[in-house]
Parts: C-alpha cells; sequence; structure tokens
C-alpha cells in the first residue's frame, strides 16, 4: 500500500555551505547512519510488501550508486539461494530480457529520468517495486509497490545513508539476523566515532571481493564526487591483472576485504600503502565516506557542493 510524505523546512546545500564549514551537511548525514540503519532494521522484519519472496526472479535496477547497491544486492540474493537476480543500469536497459516475477527500480530521488525510460518499456503486467527516499514521484507513482526510504533521504548531492539503509534493510530481508545487523550498527557508530586515519593519496584504489566488489565501486564514486581525485575501484583478483602497473608511492589501496599474502606483497612492492578493512565492507564503505568528505576540505573542497553534479539526474 502507498503512503504519502511530506518533506518541508529544508535549505538547500548552497545555503547551508560555507567556507568554514566544509562538507558540513554529508558529514552530518553519514554520522547519522546508525540511527537509520536502526529504522531499516525495523521495516525489514515488518515484511513490507514489494520485496521479493525466495524463488522469484528479479532484475534490480538504477544509476550510479543506485546500481551499485542493485549489483550487491543481486550477489547476496543469488548466492543466498533466494533466485535468480540480475542487476542492470537503466541507461543499459537492453531490447530483449530474460522471464522475471518483478522489477525493483532504486532512485533515491524517485526522477531519475533513465529509471523512468527503462519501466516504460516493461510489459504492463510486470509487477514493479520502486524503491524510494521520496514519494509522489515519477517512479513511485509508475510502480505497483513502494517501499519508503525517506527516513534516509538525503539533502546532500552525493548519496551516504540512503544506500547504506537500503543494504541493511535488503540484507535483513535476506536472513541477517537482527543481531548480526545491530553488530553492524556498533561498528559503524565506531567508525564514524574514530579519527580519520589516511592522509589523502595522489590515486586511490579500493578492492573488494564477492558482493563488496560493487561497494568498492561506491567507494571509489564517494571519493571521486566529494573529493574530485583520481580514484579507480576493482574485484580484488583483478588488481594484478593490469591495474597494478599504475601503482606507486602515491598510491592509497583500500581493501574493503582480506588480501591474500600475494595480493599484499605484490601491491606493497609498488611502494603503495595498503589499507586493509577488518570490518564488514558496508562499515567500511562508511568509513570511506567519511575520509572522502576529509579529503575534499582538505584539498579545499566543499563536498557539500560536488562539482558539475545535481542531486538528481533529470535529463527531459
Amino acid at each position: 500500500m502507498k503512503s504519502s510524505n511530506s518533506r518541508q523546512g529544508q535549505t538547500t546545500v548552497r545555503d547551508a555551505a560555507s567556507p568554514t564549514n566544509l562538507g558540513r551537511i554529508t558529514s552530518e548525514e553519514i554520522a547519522s547512519q546508525p540511527e537509520c540503519w536502526t529504522q531499516a532494521l525495523a521495516q525489514a522484519v515488518s515484511q513490507p510488501a514489494g520485496l521479493p519472496t525466495a524463488g522469484e526472479r528479479v532484475l534490480v535496477m538504477g544509476c550510479g550508486t543506485s546500481y551499485y547497491v542493485a549489483a550487491a544486492y543481486a550477489w547476496l540474493r543469488e548466492q543466498g539461494k533466494q533466485g535468480v537476480t540480475d542487476a542492470i543500469i537503466a541507461s543499459e536497459m537492453p531490447a530483449e530480457l530474460r522471464d522475471y516475477d518483478r522489477v525493483m527500480a532504486i532512485s533515491r530521488s524517485g526522477t531519475t529520468t533513465e529509471v523512468s525510460q527503462a519501466l516504460a518499456t516493461l510489459p504492463p503486467e510486470l509487477p514493479i517495486t520502486a524503491i524510494v527516499g521520496e514519494l509522489g514521484t515519477p517512479i513511485e507513482t509508475a510502480a505497483t509497490d513502494t517501499i519508503d526510504v525517506s527516513y534516509a533521504d538525503e539533502r546532500s548531492v552525493v548519496q551516504t545513508r540512503f544506500p547504506t539503509s537500503l543494504l541493511t534493510l535488503l540484507r535483513t530481508h535476506l536472513g541477517e539476523s537482527a543481531a548480526t545487523v545491530a553488530e553492524l550498527i556498533s561498528s559503524a557508530q565506531t567508525v564514524i566515532d574514530a579519527p580519520i586515519s589516511e592522509p589523502a593519496p595522489r590515486q586511490l584504489v579500493v578492492l573488494g571481493s564477492g558482493w563488496a566488489a560493487a561497494l568498492a565501486q561506491e567507494a571509489a564514486l564517494k571519493c571521486r564526487e566529494s573529493a574530485g581525485m583520481w580514484a579507480e575501484a576493482y574485484a580484488s583478483g583483478e588488481y594484478l591483472h593490469g591495474p597494478i602497473s599504475v601503482a606507486s608511492p602515491d598510491t592509497l589501496v583500500w581493501a574493503m576485504t582480506p588480501l591474500t599474502d600475494v595480493q599484499t606483497r605484490a601491491i606493497s612492492a609498488t611502494g603503495a600503502r595498503v589499507h586493509q578493512g577488518h570490518d564488514d565492507p558496508q562499515v567500511e564503505l562508511v568509513a570511506l565516506q567519511r575520509h572522502a568528505v576529509a579529503w575534499a576540505a582538505a584539498g579545499g573542497r566543499d563536498a557539500d557542493v560536488p562539482v558539475h553534479l545535481t542531486r538528481s539526474v533529470v535529463t527531459v
């Protein structure tokens, strides 16, 4: 059942930013993630209509950050033997699709043009679940079911708490226990309270295996958006197959999942710094979000006002 939502009294990011307060809004939203994840846990436990049931064949679509969440979810759902799950970039919608029982469309704003256009090509009888941060938007109204994540919507252009809250909801729905999610929330709070540990590198490489390969892409995107830095991401095993040739003592390699001894030795031999993460990849993403804002401020950039970006990509 669809519901209504009112969002009032919000100032724009440009109004809030100032040269002496770089990235304040984004930082506040990053810090709010433990609270948002707690709400996501409760929402998942309530079993909202529209989330796939075991055995359904599912297509998940989105753009940018939403696509990376879709890709991580697709990997987790299939590996959890919940059913065939494909993730697709909405702007790359193929003319021929497999047979699906449900489509999930992720869009924080609910207005992303490519997602709306992709949904318009689907058979009218195919159930569509919209996962949005704003209700009463084109993508939400085009859907048969809505997952309302407006409690994690953001004023910032750069997404932080919306995708991680959605991941918390989806992971819980896939079977993560309440105790495991509570541990995630506690670990995220510890990371939020910790000092920034890494100075800004000339080149950042984020690595991850399995579902974390998609989160590595999202983490690198945060650093490009916020700090305007040279940031790349790869599945961990792929890094030695070419990309390592660019590594130097000015490179920071941040591993969201454990590296093998061979990988660590090969990276260290280039002179690059290795940051081996020890938390859940979702928590490592939070750490990188915080570093991105700090690196931006250190370079005189305001993460609240990223260059060349708008909150939603609307092309018509």
